[in-house]
């Protein structure tokens, strides 16, 4: 599939040549790498940069850098079903809390290898995705968002009297994953480099955001991504053209759904303990803002998303003490960095919404496309590089 989406937003990792014979004499290629290289040396260095992280980064930051990427895996659920599909979901958090929950289960109390017990909490999530996909049958815009709003207060309600599989409103300890010999809890070494639990964890919401990205790229692809996209823009088009809308948002609350399990086993046994507290309205706000300012529909823009969200809080209480207006627990600032960090959600997400709806990654392409039309000399086919539509 290649243009542009009719809500604005780029193909993700959209490659546009320029077409044959077009006007004017064609610019000498100064390309370093031989053709069609370029995107793969560009995840080259990602995943290579990526995977160093844990040597140089403190552990404050590793384990900012480790919630970053667990977000990253929600988020990019969420987009499936909001960004490419077009259903609104309010009731993430909701999906979260069961992955967290029968991960802690299974690990915790049936002792399996987190080999089977992160898999298992993705299938029990997206199960019950499966139960409650066809809401959105009958449902769309802010009334299916009102329904899933309701799905925050069942799991609430469920784990606070379900006391002996998630501890009530005490709250219940959750275990670090297990493979085999190795516990996260105790890390491991390579030669005389330890990594220790932050890394651990870190390395293992990398491996599986990889994969959650290769997956989502791939439905792109195919012809469940094409049905997506037809019934998010117009789903009566998208009926009239022999989609079959039942089945598609149905699949799309399914995967979105099975990921936020994988997320929510992760976030949960990272931070240890969880209440029914952790899983409300808020933390299903957090995810919508990050999949809104990273840009929906595309690949990356869930992750840039959670950067934001998940990085810019750990950084206002990092320099909390540089800043006088910022309280640290030294000072009388005027303000808390979570507070900060609040304020600065609600503006900036006012802000995407008003001059680039498609968020973070919608810079990023009109950045990309100025920088070829200068080197180049002629507007870039298949971009946008005009205002928002």
């Amino acid at each position: 599939m290649t243009g542009t989406f009719s809500t604005g937003v780029p193909v993700a990792d959209l490659e546009v040549a320029p077409p044959p014979g077009a006007g004017g004499a064609r610019p000498a290629d100064t390309r370093t790498l031989p053709p069609g290289w370029g995107r793969p040396a560009r995840l080259a260095v990602i995943v290579i940069g990526g995977l160093t992280v844990p040597f140089w980064a403190g552990d404050y930051w590793l384990s900012t850098f480790g919630f970053v990427l667990i977000a990253a895996i929600g988020a990019l659920g969420l987009d499936v079903l909001t960004g490419r599909t077009g259903q609104i979901s309010l009731g993430h958090a909701f999906f979260l809390a069961a992955g967290a929950y029968v991960g802690g289960w299974l690990g915790g109390n049936e002792h399996l290898t987190a080999a089977i017990s992160i898999p298992l909490a993705g299938v029990a999530a997206g199960l019950l995705g499966l139960l409650t996909g066809p809401a959105a049958l009958r449902l769309r815009g802010l009334y299916l968002g009102i329904v899933t709003i309701g799905l925050v207060y069942i799991g609430q309600y469920t784990v606070q009297t379900w006391t002996a599989f998630s501890g009530g409103s005490g709250g219940r300890s959750l275990p670090d994953p297990k493979f085999g010999s190795l516990n996260f809890a105790n890390g491991f070494s390579i030669g005389s480099h330890l990594f220790d639990r932050n890394a651990c964890y870190y390395y293992l919401a990398f491996l599986l955001l990889v994969l959650a990205m290769l997956y989502v790229h791939n439905i792109g692809r195919s012809r469940l991504g094409r049905d997506m996209t037809a019934v998010r823009d117009r789903e009566l088009a998208a009926a009239v053209l022999g989609v079959n809308v039942a089945r598609t948002k149905v699949r799309a609350f399914v995967i979105s759904s099975a990921l936020a399990g994988i997320s929510g086993a992760l976030y949960g046994s990272f931070i240890g303990f969880v209440n029914p507290q952790t899983w409300s309205l808020v933390l299903s706000i957090e995810y919508v803002i990050m999949i809104v300012v990273g840009g929906m529909g595309s690949l990356w823009g869930p992750l840039l998303g959670s950067v934001f969200v998940i990085g810019l809080p750990s950084l206002l209480q990092r320099v909390s003490g540089s800043l006088p207006f910022l309280s640290n627990g030294n000072n009388q600032g005027v303000i808390s960095p979570t507070d900060a960090a609040d304020i600065a959600f609600g503006v900036l997400l006012i802000v995407f919404l008003l001059l680039e709806p498609r968020g973070v990654m919608g810079l990023v392409h009109r950045i990309r496309a100025a920088a070829v039309k200068r080197s180049s000399g002629r507007p870039v086919p298949g971009i946008n590089t005009g205002g928002s539509e």
